[in-house]
């Protein structure tokens, strides 16, 4: 039975629906989301978003949602999408121009909404990066009538020195970022787990749109940041272009694109804007033509090819290729996820689950999920890349709050996956996990007995499900992590200045440490009782135990200097130990929290495709991580 679906998948939303869907740019497929309005106001206008490049996309992924539906709620379509090499879309080749690429990318998605809804005119929607890309777009296309911008990049000299003073500051002390011209892929930039081209980084060095000189479209509306405006003057000279513009500095740009994915906040104040943007632009909200059929207005033709990714590598010829597309899982048909599958002759029974981390949708952290969908996909394995309820493109539950990271239902959510890939693929073997949360939901799953083979957990930074045992100010985590630090402040002179300018929070340390001794305690009791066969709440050790003893194999990975790994130590006590083979403990040297490094994400992929491929009985042997509790040692 083929989970494959004959017709696209519908979401749906408060004033229509979203489908998920795959359309053409050029020799490549992009990955998108169709916003359709219960009743559309045809002919009139539709928007497509250009989303923000790298993290920033990661941070507003919400956010864009929100700015889709709320186009929808005032009849207007919308797509968003992902370019080339971003998302869930097919990669870019390396080398590639990033910026022409996504150009062209923008092109592609105009075209597309305009055959999928018969809109007649289109209003480009671009923050930051994403911003530049529209109005580079724009200005050449005859089908694009508005532009909205949010935050715009308008110098790429300038926003290419913001990427270096990112990458900079997210650098580990004493880290070296080179810049050697002789170097493969010289010039080119990573920045929190996203690249730029060296092809992509020339490009923009070379882009100044500050002084414009044809109109971008014939309606513009600015939407500056209001902390740091930095788009006044280049509205300021388009109306000399014969350009209607409005231009607002708005707050909320900070909250929306620049804080983590599980604090952003949806910016109400730019979406009101928006709002009342769209419903003037002449003819935008016009009631149908006469003589048009209400039923096709706004439905454009059929797709004549089914909504999947082919993805060709040199592993495989092209008709025995894995394949990618998009499902909704559950009874009410909620919850996105990504199904990669191996190719159709593939014997095996094999699939694995990747969870949210955090609340970074379903294509994990600097990209990883995808990356490790469709090399696993290449080995025989059925990879679900999927949202929780709440995260990402999942729909939020009655009552619940958005990007809540560990939501009381993630256990409910995880069974549905489970039943799903077992269901239309007749698995045998399912591995569950991811990074973070993910790693603990993960884990609460196998405890609760749901049917996983093993668990690849990627930097979990709690384990038990009694979080009221400690202050909600004061995490496990944050104590592990924060002793080790405060001993090498002792030696500190610039600390001790600190201290006596009572610009440090004593009482804080003190907590700190009493916690720690209080765990400490808690630690040794448990071992105690585990040798004494009594079984104590919220034990680590035991329920490692017990999970192993099904025969479920247990995999961390973690980043050298991650609390978790002392997490483990002091929570799962002698047990990890006791448990051989059953249990494997990989440090991986330079790496942070979520593996932005691609060196430090490479040997991570590496480390999990081992393990996953592994035999039960055999030890996989992973260079650049360091395993410290497995078979015989």
């Amino acid at each position: 039975m083929s989970a494959e679906p004959t017709d696209l998948p519908r979401l749906a939303t408060g004033a229509g629906s979203a489908v998920p869907l795959y359309f053409d740019s050029a020799a490549h497929r992009l990955f998108g989301w169709l916003h359709r309005p219960a009743v559309p106001a045809a002919p009139g206008l539709g928007v497509v978003i250009c989303k923000p490049f790298g993290y920033e996309a990661l941070c507003a992924h919400r956010s864009v949602r929100a700015f889709a539906e709320a186009a929808v709620e005032l009849g207007v379509p919308a797509l968003r999408f992902d370019y080339r090499g971003t998302g869930d879309s097919a990669d870019i080749e390396p080398a590639a121009d990033q910026i022409d690429v996504w150009r062209q990318d923008v092109a592609a998605a105009v075209g597309e909404l305009r055959r999928q809804t018969g809109v007649e005119r289109v209003c480009l929607l671009g923050f930051r990066l994403g911003a530049l890309l529209a109005i580079l777009a724009g200005a050449g296309s005859a089908a694009v009538n508005a532009l909205m911008v949010v935050a715009p990049v308008l110098s790429g000299r300038r926003y290419l020195r913001e990427l270096r003073t990112t990458q900079l500051a997210a650098a580990e002390p004493g880290t070296l970022i080179r810049n050697d011209p002789q170097a493969p892929g010289a010039g080119s930039m990573e920045v929190s787990g996203f690249s730029l081209s060296a092809a992509s980084a020339a490009h923009l060095s070379q882009l100044d749109l500050s002084a414009p000189v044809q109109p971008p479209a014939s309606d513009v509306l600015i939407i500056d940041r209001d902390d740091l405006p930095g788009a006044r003057g280049w509205s300021e000279l388009l109306p000399g272009l014969g350009v209607r513009t409005r231009y607002v500095a708005l707050p909320g740009f900070v909250d929306m694109i620049m804080t983590a994915p599980h604090a952003a906040v949806t910016p109400q104040s730019m979406l009101a804007a928006m709002r009342e943007w769209l419903g003037s632009l002449p003819g935008a909200l016009s009631a149908p033509s006469a003589g048009a059929d209400a039923s096709q207005l706004g439905r454009g033709e059929p797709r004549s090819v089914a909504p999947v990714l082919a993805l060709v590598s040199n592993e495989c010829p092209s008709e025995a290729a894995p394949s990618e597309y998009p499902v909704l899982l559950g009874a009410q048909r909620t919850l996105f996820g990504i199904i990669t599958r191996p190719a159709a002759d593939e014997p095996r029974r094999r699939a694995v689950i990747l969870l949210n981390a955090g609340a970074t949708y379903h294509i994990g952290s600097g990209r990883v999920y995808v990356s490790l969908a469709r090399r696993w996909a290449h080995r025989g394995y059925v990879v679900l890349r999927m949202d929780l309820a709440g995260l990402g493109d999942s729909a939020t539950r009655p009552g619940q709050p958005d990007n809540e990271v560990f939501p009381p239902a993630a256990l409910e959510d995880v069974r549905i996956a489970l039943d799903f890939v077992r269901q239309h693929y007749q698995v045998r073997e399912v591995a569950l996990g991811g990074l973070c949360s993910a790693a603990y939901h993960a884990l609460r799953a196998a405890v609760a007995g749901l049917p996983v083979n093993r668990l690849l957990m990627v930097n979990p930074q709690n384990f038990v499900s009694d979080e009221g045992q400690m202050g909600t100010d004061l995490q496990l985590a944050e104590v592990v992590r924060d002793v080790g630090g405060y001993r090498e402040r002792v030696l500190s002179a610039a600390a001790w200045k600190r201290l006596l300018r009572g610009q440090v929070n004593v009482w804080h340390i003190v907590r700190v440490y009493l916690h720690r001794v209080r765990i400490a305690v808690q630690s040794a009791a448990r071992d105690a009782a585990r040798a004494l066969h009594i079984r104590l709440p919220h034990d680590l050790g035991s329920e490692l135990e017990e999970i192993a003893a099904r025969g479920i194999r247990v995999v961390f990975v973690f980043a050298r200097g991650d609390p978790g790994i002392e997490l483990l130590r002091i929570q799962g006590g002698s047990a990890v130990r006791r448990l051989g083979d059953r249990c494997h403990v990989h440090i991986v040297d330079s790496a942070d929290h979520t593996f932005t490094q691609s060196r430090a994400r490479a040997v991570l992929e590496q480390t999990l495709s081992a393990e996953l491929f592994v035999r039960h009985d055999e030890v996989a042997d992973t260079a650049g991580a360091r395993p410290v509790a497995r078979a015989g040692g």
